[in-house]
């Protein structure tokens, strides 16, 4: 069996531990081995957390599972790339409350937490967060290391690109576009498109 290892004991990552827990497949295909985070205070003094080892040094084995405890874009594309390079294999997840369509395509490393919905002929790239209850509607695109938080919506033939973030309950109507590196504030309602590394809040949704 392998031992599964959760990338960041932030909030986020303790959060993915107890969706880790109520997976089916915990204790019968892997087993959780503890966090890696560098900050040796990340984690609430509690028993029923998993140890916490430093990522910095961390070798990948073959024995050993790992699973994206990050929400925050930059983190995950400056601390998950260097351990797939040197081999980590990486869990695409996928909560047992949330469902998955048709001819969907989930990239490596890809966390779809409870409630959270793909429809139809969707694709997320790597390390997508799909947080509670968020969606992803029909022939939508969803970028690599985007976050979309609690309750976000993003609808048919949307496209998504890299490294975005969306706070929670951030909308986007049918067939706009919202560029690399952009944040989109809580509740904001994206009726245009949005340029690259723009921060964007409100309805409907303006620049900061």
């Amino acid at each position: 069996m392998k031992k599964l290892f959760i990338i960041g004991a932030g909030g986020f990552g303790r959060e993915v531990h107890a969706w880790a827990r109520q997976h089916p497949d915990c204790g019968v295909r892997w087993e959780l081995a503890g966090f890696l985070d560098d900050n040796p205070a990340a984690l609430k003094d509690s028993g029923d957390f998993a140890p916490l080892a430093p990522l910095s040094g961390h070798r990948p084995s073959a024995d050993s599972l790992y699973l994206n405890g990050l929400a925050l874009p930059e983190l995950k594309h400056k601390l998950l790339p260097p351990l797939v390079a040197a081999g980590a294999e990486f869990l695409t997840f996928v909560h047992p409350t949330a469902k998955v369509g048709e001819r969907v395509k989930l990239g490596r490393g890809v966390v779809l937490c409870p409630g959270a919905i793909v429809t139809a002929d969707a694709t997320l790239g790597d390390f997508v967060v799909l947080n509670l209850r968020a969606t992803v509607g029909h022939d939508a695109v969803v970028g690599a290391y985007t976050t979309a938080n609690a309750h976000c919506d993003i609808t048919g033939f949307v496209t998504v690109g890299e490294g975005v973030f969306m706070g929670s309950r951030a909308s986007i109507i049918p067939g706009r576009k919202v560029g690399d590196g952009a944040k989109l504030g809580a509740g904001a309602v994206v009726f245009t498109h949005v340029p690259a590394g723009v921060t964007v809040f409100g309805n409907p949704a303006r620049p900061l």
